[in-house]
């Protein structure tokens, strides 16, 4: 999955759920990131290289996969395919 299909897919998955209250990045190396920002009403999403209260560092095609269904965020951490800061 192409890094801007992953930030669409987020993007959308984010808007619909409830602010997370906090920030959260996603870590996929290389400069690569998505950055949550879940602080002020809405979840926004920018590919700026923040701080964030949780980071999660991740490849990109392992991301691509968990969204897609082909693997599970439990498997991915259990095969340290996810590392969560």
């Amino acid at each position: 999955m192409t890094l801007d299909a992953i930030i669409a897919d987020v993007q959308k998955k984010a808007q619909a759920a409830d602010p997370l209250g906090g920030t959260l990045k996603f870590n996929f190396g290389e400069g690569k990131v998505i950055y949550i920002d879940g602080t002020e009403g809405d979840n926004q999403i920018s590919t700026e290289d923040k701080e964030a209260q949780c980071t999660v560092n991740i490849s990109q095609e392992n991301m691509g996969q968990m969204l897609s269904g082909e693997l599970s965020p439990m498997e991915a951490f259990m095969q340290l395919k996810v590392q969560i800061d």
